[in-house]
């Protein structure tokens, strides 16, 4: 069966709103949904998206999305960090804290999993599952030294992003912040519900 190709679900601005709305509630974190935690389910419903297009709007959309969802979550005491590149040149088309206490360590992490993305070609979660959090396994089974080990993370929160007719991924959207679970979870809960 072919995977089903995505397409933004509203127009340019959507995202903007979405924040503005956000930031004038006082609303409490809805739960994000917990991905699965097997690594056959994972690449089954979960482990990327493909998309009819990606272009620097529609990072500016997912990464508003992605603000306004996280906002709650940050008015308690949990911020993040959500970043939005290309993968060919590691461009970054949308990056932001949400919420303050995020830490330059964030931005490590952004870039680590950002590494994992685009070296195995699949999401963090999915090589966080497929490994069972196992970091000295991960790094045994591609005979990495500890030191090239740093440069990767099996921690979920890092989504190719693929389109259409295109080779090879196009973007990676990163959070970090939240429970690694959660993570990958609101990237998910974000691009099923703005994406059609």
């Amino acid at each position: 069966m072919a995977e089903k190709v995505l397409r933004r679900r509203d127009q340019a601005g959507a995202g903007l709103r979405a924040v503005l709305a956000a930031q004038s509630g006082d609303a409490s974190p809805i739960p994000i949904p917990s991905p699965p935690e097997d690594a056959d389910a994972v690449r089954a419903s979960c482990d990327s998206f493909l998309l009819e297009s990606f272009t620097v709007e529609d990072a500016w959309e997912l990464g508003h999305l992605l603000y306004a969802r996280l906002l709650p979550f940050a008015a308690a005491s949990r911020p993040a960090l959500v970043s939005v590149a290309l993968a060919n040149s590691r461009h970054v088309l949308f990056q932001c804290a949400v919420g303050a206490g995020t830490a330059p360590d964030n931005e490590l992490w952004v870039q680590r999993k950002r590494d994992t993305v685009l070296r195995f070609g699949t999401s963090t979660w999915l090589q966080h599952c497929k490994y069972a959090g196992d970091e000295e396994a991960f790094r045994a089974k591609f005979g990495m030294s500890p030191a090239q080990a740093e440069n990767y993370a099996i921690h979920g929160g890092g989504v190719p992003i693929r389109v259409k007719g295109v080779e090879g991924i196009v973007a990676v959207v990163v959070v970090s912040g939240l429970k690694q679970h959660e993570d990958h979870g609101v990237i998910v809960d974000v691009i099923r519900h703005g994406w059609e």
